[in-house]
């Protein structure tokens, strides 16, 4: 097992050149695109892995810490959702290229996010328990969100798009929290192997993703990572100015900030993949990678500032 850690290790320090590597390999093999047809599957094993990780305490922190909770969902929900609608709105962005945008801001936020607080020396506890919180609402919030602000685009199935969150986000985690519940022992033999399964599998999604859109890479690809870029941005910008003015300490700025920022950007790609095409599915893709760019870039920064108490960060 002693190796199997070290090789998820790796794969999770590397994630983001994993990513780009696959991407780049299914680039040019555009027979790789089959892979789009196990993109639920794939996505399934992911998010019971993240429940394999999760307890009911971080569900219960919701009754112990209501403000910095709510404070974080609330963020969650409104920051990403809200300036993806402004860039497809402002830049007026092609149907399919704006739902694919708005798509991916109304997502949940991905387990990486817990990392990236870790390193940044923000509340791993709060951290965890928003991306359990908002995974838990995502199935409802997610296709509500999608029907307010992508609507004007294109026709929005929002029932499909609850039974297919539900299917696999929610029903894998809940399977994965019971697990981990009643067989703890032998999930803490196997937790080594995780982020390995969970980094091969999202670069699995990735490359369906990019060998099924390779014709539209070349002429919307450039916009696609600007878009990216500004949406994740703005995301860590704005979710740290609004914990900042909701009270909360430093150490949960950073979280909700980290959380924010950083989306379940494999959801958003499946979920683009089935109902929007290939084009839709793009910003998920690269948001795969810049995220885990920019996260570890930031979580530098910070890991330099420590948080010596709850008061505003002076500089």
């Amino acid at each position: 097992m002693n190796a199997v850690s070290r090789v998820s290790d790796f794969a999770g320090r590397y994630f983001a050149l994993l990513v780009i590597g696959g991407a780049s390999i299914a680039f040019f093999v555009p027979a790789l695109a089959g892979i789009t047809s196990y993109i639920n599957i794939l996505l399934g094993v992911v998010m019971f892995g993240m429940g394999l990780t999760l307890s009911l305490e971080d569900f219960a922190r919701v009754f112990k810490r209501p403000k910095d909770i709510a404070v974080g969902v609330a963020a969650q929900f409104t920051v990403m959702p809200l300036v993806a609608f402004a860039l497809a709105v402002g830049l007026d962005l092609p149907p399919e290229l704006a739902v694919g945008v708005i798509l991916l801001g109304c997502c949940p936020g991905g387990t990486a996010s817990n990392v990236i607080t870790y390193l940044a020396r923000g509340d791993v506890a709060l951290s965890v328990s928003l991306t359990s919180v908002s995974t838990v609402l995502a199935p409802l919030l997610t296709p509500l969100l999608m029907l307010l602000l992508a609507g004007r685009w294109l026709p929005i199935d929002a029932g499909a798009l609850f039974v297919s969150i539900v299917q696999v986000v929610l029903v894998p985690v809940i399977l994965g929290v019971v697990v981990s519940t009643f067989l703890g022992g032998l999930v803490r033999n196997i937790r080594p192997a995780l982020p390995l399964v969970s980094v091969s599998f999202i670069v699995i999604i990735v490359m369906g993703v990019v060998a099924a859109s390779s014709e539209n890479i070349l002429t919307v690809g450039p916009l696609v990572l600007l878009l990216v870029v500004i949406h994740n941005t703005f995301g860590l910008a704005l979710g740290y100015f609004l914990a900042r003015l909701a009270g909360v300490g430093v150490a949960q700025r950073r979280a909700v900030s980290v959380e924010v920022g950083m989306q379940n950007s494999g959801l958003a790609a499946a979920l683009a993949t089935t109902y929007f095409g290939g084009v839709a599915a793009l910003p998920g893709a690269i948001f795969s990678v810049w995220h885990n760019i920019s996260g570890p870039l930031l979580a530098t920064y910070w890991s330099r500032r420590p948080v010596r108490d709850s008061r505003p960060e002076k500089g």
